[in-house]
């Protein structure tokens, strides 16, 4: 997932003018609805600008169809590009709710102002440190960061201590990550918050010197598993994903958990937000309190999609680490700045 803002909102405006709006995904509706008609979502319909992963959404889509008789169109697209998207359609979007698999899209939106306030009972849903502080939007998933490591070339008592500790010389060629997806911006976006500026970007220029940029966190891992590198900096899901499949790009490879509250521990919230222009305001919440509620979280403990569960109660998937033991610092997902991001690690070389 690229993070070049100005690249990807002209790649939306040209979407727009040219394809009706239609998101890189192809636009193809789930659960059998067709597209919502220019003026916005009629009623019993809603439009979701889906960044999410879609066969994780298109569960959440049939099973809130199934249960309500609301037919949900998806628009897909990538975090970046979604929520610059909805920035240049403003009130005129036709977008009701909004999905991301990273914050930083959902605060860039929020501080365009054009969330409205998410119910109170849907807030209700989720605990206080899986949702902004300023109530928004809401969390509906999470990722863990991990370091992917080589088993048949390390031991886990040869790995970091820290995140902050791949800055270091011994680490020169040995490490992976994808620089210009919407996930290592999040992982980014977190150490800004919890150490600051000046380590950041001393992390970022050491980073530039020190790993091998791949395009893609699963490519990323490959590598490890070819032995190309020893390890790479990704989420989670992307080992459970492949070891529940056919395990050829994991069978090398283990993450590594830094815990201690590490950046490197950072978890990483997946958010949802109805839009202030909805034109069906009420189906829009009503989604939202779905897949935060308990139907919505069992979508994700009891599918392949090994994202966490952070809502009403729902434990995660018993193949994961349990969150409570994944010991990750605390970060207020409405702190954490793109923008911000974007230009560091453009100063760094890294974009």
């Amino acid at each position: 997932m690229k993070i070049r803002n100005s690249a990807l909102a002209g790649i939306a405006l040209a979407a727009t003018a040219a394809l009706g709006l239609t998101a890189c995904g192809g636009g193809t509706p789930a659960g059998g609805s067709s597209s919502a008609a220019s003026g916005g979502s009629s009623a019993g319909e809603i439009t979701v600008y889906n960044a999410q992963h879609e066969s994780l959404t298109k569960e959440w889509v049939d099973a809130f169809t199934a249960e309500t008789g609301i037919k949900v169109t998806l628009r897909q697209g990538d975090d970046t590009e979604m929520s610059n998207q909805i920035i240049q359609e403003g009130q005129a979007s036709p977008a009701d709710v909004f999905l991301t698999e990273n914050s930083p899209a959902m605060t860039q939106v929020e501080n365009a102002g054009l969330f409205a306030d998410v119910d109170k009972d849907t807030l209700a849903q989720v605990p206080s440190e899986f949702s902004p502080s300023t109530g928004k939007w809401t969390g509906i998933a999470a990722r863990s960061t991990v370091l992917v490591y080589n088993k048949t070339k390390l031991t886990e008592d040869q790995l970091p201590k820290s995140m902050l500790d791949l800055a270091k010389p011994e680490w020169k060629g040995k490490w992976a990550a994808s620089p210009t997806g919407a996930d290592f911006q999040a992982i980014v976006s977190a150490l800004l918050e919890l150490k600051g500026e000046a380590a950041t970007e001393e992390w970022l220029k050491a980073m530039k010197d020190n790993s091998k940029a791949y395009k893609g966190n699963s490519t990323a891992m490959k590598a490890v598993n070819a032995g190309e590198v020893d390890a790479a900096l990704i989420y989670h899901y992307y080992y459970y994903g492949d070891q529940a499949k056919t395990g050829e790009n994991s069978n090398n490879v283990s993450p590594y958990y830094f815990k201690n509250e590490d950046p490197g521990a950072f978890l990483s919230v997946s958010g949802g937000g109805v839009l202030k222009s909805s034109k069906n305001a009420a189906a829009a919440q009503q989604f939202l309190k779905f897949i935060t509620g308990k139907k919505g979280q069992e979508v994700l403990k009891n599918g392949t999609s090994f994202e966490y569960a952070i809502g009403s109660d729902v434990p995660a998937n018993d193949k994961l680490v349990p969150i409570k033991d994944l010991q990750a610092p605390k970060v207020d997902a409405a702190k954490l700045n793109s923008q911000k991001v974007s230009d560091l690690m453009t100063q760094a070389g890294l974009l």
